[in-house]
């Protein structure tokens, strides 16, 4: 018979303790697998697009009865979100949140909370930008697009509902296209419902797709419902965005001509020129409306947001690279920024249009009309209209659209000013205008000439 020796206790302790270290290995290995199943797309796309989302809050004073005149006024604490569009701290969020806010507070997603300028609004599609200070920390939203949208795809909302910093909320995208009446005053067109979770406070936040790309800006809810919120495509929030750093860039007096607008091909953003004006920087440069425009220096451009941006802060006398996919044009192109057009030149259409008529107008393709205007090729949409012009006078408003004046339409400021060269208009005999607003046409009459 043969025994065998029971181990020692070093062996045993060593054998515990190889027994002990492949149980906690097991047990990290399982930990890990189960991490990576909790990491499910929402918590991904959460976590890629958190960073670039602000925390907007500041006092307001509102009447204590609208209805009733010279009643004073209250303080309302207000609050939003909004989303960083550029590294040097500009903004996108709703108009509504930052109006009449003296003080607009911004905390980011660190916790840090800095005072942020109002830039540019557009009251009209209730959007505004505003900037905070530069900080090398600042991520920019992810961006994606509105026009392949489906309804029933997953949706995220994220923002500062009722004051609860970057709540998140999922659902799906309910319906497609709707236009949402706010007031007498207010009105939202095609805009994206979702059952997503939006609260008070979430108004200039993201709405994301599921892989954490921004689709939509959150901006209201339907008062007495549940599970109906709205949002701004995407698309339609990004060009009027750019518009407003074009026009404040103008404002600053710097200058460059281009006229752009977006175009998805094959998913992909494009930044499209559709208007070089006349006698500008981008015409000297050589620029051409169809071509499209890939970088700015060393800044990539894939939006009219992106070219705007990269213009952003250029002075006159400045040389831009432009690199544009024109296939006879190897080269960049060299573009001087140049100073805005004299105030006082009469050959400035938009100059004119704003002396004559009190309109600020901006080109709007045919595909971005109404449903109900869109059997016109395009238009001009109002931006702004000069209290007291003749505009006012004939009830014209910001978000209207020109689609045509006496027997031509208007796709075109060109278009503008060759009606203002037609010597049979006058105070007398002033132009009848076709204006659309709310899927109807609308006529004004505006004179074009001064007395």
């Amino acid at each position: 018979m043969r025994y065998f020796r029971a181990p020692s206790c070093a062996l045993r302790a060593a054998l515990f303790v190889c027994l002990i270290a492949s149980v906690l290995v097991a047990t990290d290995r399982t930990t890990q697998a189960q991490s990576e199943l909790r990491r499910t797309a929402i918590v991904k796309a959460v976590d890629g697009a958190r960073w670039s989302v602000v925390n907007i809050h500041g006092q307001k004073l509102l009447p204590i009865d609208q209805s009733v005149p010279n009643q004073g006024s209250r303080a309302v604490n207000g609050m939003g979100t909004g989303v960083l569009i550029d590294q040097r701290g500009y903004l996108l969020t709703n108009f509504h949140v930052v109006d009449g806010v003296k003080r607009i507070q911004v905390t980011k997603a660190d916790g840090q909370t800095t005072v942020a300028k109002l830039i540019a609004r557009d009251r009209a599609t209730d959007l505004a930008i505003i900037k905070i200070p530069q900080d090398d920390e600042l991520h920019i939203a992810p961006l994606g697009t509105s026009s392949d949208l489906m309804v029933g795809e997953t949706v995220i909302a994220m923002g500062n509902a009722y004051g609860y910093n970057h709540s998140v909320t999922r659902g799906i995208i309910s319906a497609l296209h709707r236009d949402v009446p706010i007031s007498e005053t207010q009105q939202y067109f095609d805009l994206i419902q979702t059952d997503a979770g939006i609260n008070p406070g979430n108004s200039g936040g993201p709405l994301l797709n599921i892989e954490g790309k921004m689709i939509g800006l959150n901006v209201a809810v339907r008062v007495g419902a549940q599970n109906i919120g709205f949002a701004i495509p995407v698309d339609q929030a990004l060009e009027v965005a750019a518009e407003m750093i074009r026009e404040h860039q103008q404002s600053s007096n710097s200058y460059h001509g281009v006229v752009s607008e977006l175009r998805v091909v094959d998913g992909q953003h494009q930044c499209h020129i559709v208007q070089v004006e006349s006698d500008s920087p981008a015409q000297h440069a050589g620029l051409r409306a169809g071509d499209v425009i890939t970088a700015v220096g060393e800044r990539t451009i894939r939006h009219p947001l992106d070219l705007e941006l990269a213009m952003m802060g250029q002075r006159p006398g400045e040389e831009l690279a432009i690199t544009t996919a024109r296939s006879d044009s190897a080269e960049p192109i060299k573009l001087v920024m140049g100073t805005t057009p004299a105030s006082g030149k009469w050959s400035d259409v938009a100059y004119q249009t704003w002396q004559v008529a009190g309109l600020r107008l901006m080109p709007l393709a045919g595909d971005l009309l109404p449903r109900g205007a869109q059997r016109y090729r395009g238009g001009l949409k109002v931006t702004e209209v000069r209290p007291g012009s003749p505009a006012e006078r004939e009830n014209i408003q910001e978000g209207d659209i020109l689609v045509g004046m006496h027997v031509w339409e208007t796709v075109s400021l060109e278009n503008v000013g060759y009606v203002l060269k037609q010597p049979e208009f006058d105070n007398n005999r002033p132009v009848k205008c076709f204006i659309v607003r709310e899927d109807r046409t609308h006529f004004a009459y505006l004179p074009l000439r001064t007395r």
